[in-house]
């Protein structure tokens, strides 16, 4: 029956787009008009109306064919920045050349972005924010899912802009701007030349092929002025390779070879070179380590409170400095997932592009992350966590850091009617109040 519904969902939002392309506002109402007098006017005997659809949908017909003759040959180019943030406006240039014979005029330029419908098994995968609490149809046959997901892979507002009568061979450029709803990738799949009929009812869309992906980065907040410890720790394997397995140290210099030193640390060029034996002289590392446990594990799929922790998650990652320290961040996907950011690894940028795909995981999966969290205690001065329920395996799970003598700041994102009554220790932020809790934390 799903599988049904879902192939339904999909003709119908591909009438729905061509619909949406080929009529004006106007030749909407138009359209809606036709039909309803179609369907008054179905016994001519005793009612006129008949003629009412008559005359409009000859009047549609009319327009749709004088919008056949708009014809369009360009070259655009497209320059994108290499990040926006979910939530602001990012602007971008559009260049336009016509390579036609005509000049090009009372045309628009508007952003395609393809066929946006999911695929049946992100579709059935998928959950909705607050679906729960929608009614047993509405769950099961998932139209508002359907709505949803094709939704938050569009900006607010469709990048549209006049373009000036464009003389053959002559190039235009043109500032766009879009306002991305959430964090993730938007991908375009060329660009549209739209003009509208005599009679204002029909447009004639001409598609030039032009794909581009732009990554969206998580809303990030202002954090107040955190104090974290300064004790240096000693990490087995020096910053290259603390994430792996295996230990090294920090080379200083070479010198001369010295009975005892071991034979893995002769530097065999230069004792070609020298022609006696050199060694490479290193010392411990130490050095400050944080981690940042984001929660993913929640049944109620990606609503208000999980991309608040995302965008929480992506505040810290954006004001801690990592000059002179290691910041681990850590969650679970299919696995649980571990990036490093400070002293060589990766940037800033780069850890908030892996926020930017962060998905929700499946509730039983918190125990994975709180095991990788904790196997990594002897090698960390302080933890983030920054929860999205406050159940017992939570509680433990912190008690567990303190009890390690890490120091812990607790974040617990939830709904105001969901907030538990016990979470000592916790700093809680609701949804649309994130930024005044946040002002609190100490």
């Amino acid at each position: 029956m799903q599988r049904l519904f879902y192939r339904i969902l999909r003709v119908v939002n591909r009438v729905e787009r061509n619909t949406r392309e080929r009529l004006t506002p106007a030749g909407s109402v138009v359209l809606a008009t036709a039909a309803g007098a179609a369907l008054a006017g179905v016994d001519t005997n005793q009612t006129m109306t008949y003629q009412a659809f008559t005359l409009l949908a000859a009047l549609l017909l009319l327009a749709f064919g004088a919008s056949l003759g708009f014809r369009a040959r360009a070259r655009v180019e497209r320059s994108l920045p290499q990040y926006a943030t979910a939530g602001e406006p990012v602007s971008y240039r559009v260049a336009v050349t016509n390579l036609g014979a005509r000049p090009i005029t009372g045309a628009r330029l508007a952003d395609d972005f393809g066929d946006l419908r999911p695929s049946y098994e992100a579709f059935v995968a998928a959950r909705e924010p607050g679906e729960e609490r929608r009614n047993w149809v509405d769950r099961r046959l998932g139209y508002f899912r359907w709505r949803w997901l094709i939704e938050r892979r569009l900006p607010k507002d469709a990048p549209e802009a006049d373009l000036p009568g464009l003389a053959p061979g002559v190039r235009e450029e043109l500032s766009m701007t879009l306002t991305p709803r959430s964090r993730g990738l938007i991908s375009f799949a060329g660009m549209r030349f739209d003009r509208t009929d005599p009679f204002g009812l029909v447009r004639a869309p001409r598609r030039v092929p032009l794909a581009a992906k732009l990554v969206v980065l998580p809303k990030r907040y202002r954090l107040p002025l955190l104090a974290f410890p300064g004790k240096r720790k000693f990490q087995p394997g020096g910053v290259s390779l603390s994430a792996s397995i295996g230990e090294s140290e920090e080379f200083i210099s070479l010198r001369d070879y010295r009975p005892g030193d071991p034979l893995q640390r002769v530097h065999w060029k230069s004792f070609a070179r020298a022609g006696k034996p050199i060694v490479k002289e290193t010392q411990d590392e130490f050095y400050e380590r944080h981690a940042l446990v984001l929660d993913t594990s929640t049944a109620g799929g990606e609503g208000s409170a999980f991309e608040e922790a995302v965008a929480i998650a992506a505040s810290f990652v954006y004001a801690v400095d990592t000059s002179e320290s290691l910041l681990d961040l850590l969650f679970v996907g299919a696995a649980v997932h571990g990036y490093t950011t400070g002293r060589g690894q990766l940037h800033t940028a780069q850890m908030l592009e892996i926020l930017a795909g962060v998905r929700a995981s499946a509730p039983q999966a918190f125990s994975q992350l709180a095991g990788a969290a904790l196997g990594r205690r002897g090698e960390l001065l302080s933890v983030i966590v920054v929860l999205l329920a406050w159940d017992e395996e939570r509680r433990a799970f912190v008690r567990a850091l303190t009890g390690s003598g890490i120091e812990t700041r607790v974040l617990l994102v939830c709904d105001e009617l969901d907030a538990p009554a016990d979470a000592a220790g916790a700093c809680v932020l609701h949804p649309g109040k994130i930024e005044a809790g946040l002002a609190g934390l100490r």
